[in-house]
């Protein structure tokens, strides 16, 4: 979204490291970068990345999240990259033949908060656009990650993947408050909706809406309760009472 802050925290919160596994193109770190950046995580690691490093067109992808990409980090060897960290959970879109827990996106990022919150470091890998991770790779970590994908089309894009897993960390992390809420105005009050009920019903039975007095009274409770339940604010009730007496004048006129 165009005109927020671009700009770092002064002091970043703990969150999880991103590792990309030789990334192939400059563009997925570029879009995972700014998938970082919108929620909140800042240490990516990068495994011999096919193009190189620096890399003009992550830059370019990455949007305003450039600072994720001047903070990222390069390695040889996914060894290194994790050797820091004391959770690892790995991202995988199909079974492989090995005893490990197999989590969801949701409760990955959940562990991770509990880890990180304890004090310790954690770490998600993403693998290569083509293939994902290697079993050797997933080995190494202490559980797997999936989604709930189509079976015949489950590849993620790696920047797809990220934006997932970081969306549900911020989720995790900030208890699903959200940046900003909408305006509800102040609820009506019990006379105010009375009075609403009251003047509808007024002009409704000035227009003959009523098929015979036995049936009003049910109708008016229909009414009554449809209005009621609507939850309108004060602000809701006046304009709607001003569609009533507009709509009476002109039927008088």
């Amino acid at each position: 979204m165009a005109g927020t802050d671009t700009t770092l925290p002064i002091e970043l919160p703990p969150s999880p490291a991103i590792v990309l596994v030789e990334p192939q193109l400059g563009e997925n770190i570029g879009m995972a970068a700014r998938a970082m950046a919108n929620f909140g995580l800042w240490d990516l690691r990068l495994v011999r990345p096919r193009q190189g490093w620096p890399n003009e067109r992550a830059v370019a992808t990455a949007s305003h999240a450039v600072q994720v990409i001047e903070r990222a980090r390069l390695f040889e060897a996914l060894e290194t990259a994790t050797a820091d960290l004391n959770l690892v959970l790995a991202t995988s879109a199909r079974p492989r033949d090995m005893f490990k827990q197999v989590i969801g996106a949701d409760q990955a990022a959940k562990r991770v908060k509990a880890h990180i919150g304890a004090g310790g470091q954690a770490g998600i890998l993403f693998g290569r656009e083509r293939s994902g991770l290697e079993n050797e790779e997933i080995a190494m970590a202490d559980a797997i990650v999936t989604l709930p994908v189509e079976p015949a089309f489950g590849s993620l894009n790696v920047a797809q993947a990220v934006v997932i897993l970081a969306y549900e960390w911020r989720r995790a992390a900030t208890g699903d408050e959200l940046p900003f809420s909408g305006e509800t105005g102040t609820p009506a009050s019990r006379e105010e909706l009375s009075g609403l009920v009251g003047h509808l019903e007024g002009a409704l039975d000035r227009a003959g809406f009523f098929p015979t007095e036995d049936m009003r009274p049910l109708m008016a409770l229909n009414l009554k309760t449809m209005l009621t339940r609507a939850g309108f604010n004060a602000q809701e009730v006046r304009t709607l009472r001003g569609v009533i007496s507009a709509l009476d004048r002109k039927r008088g006129g």
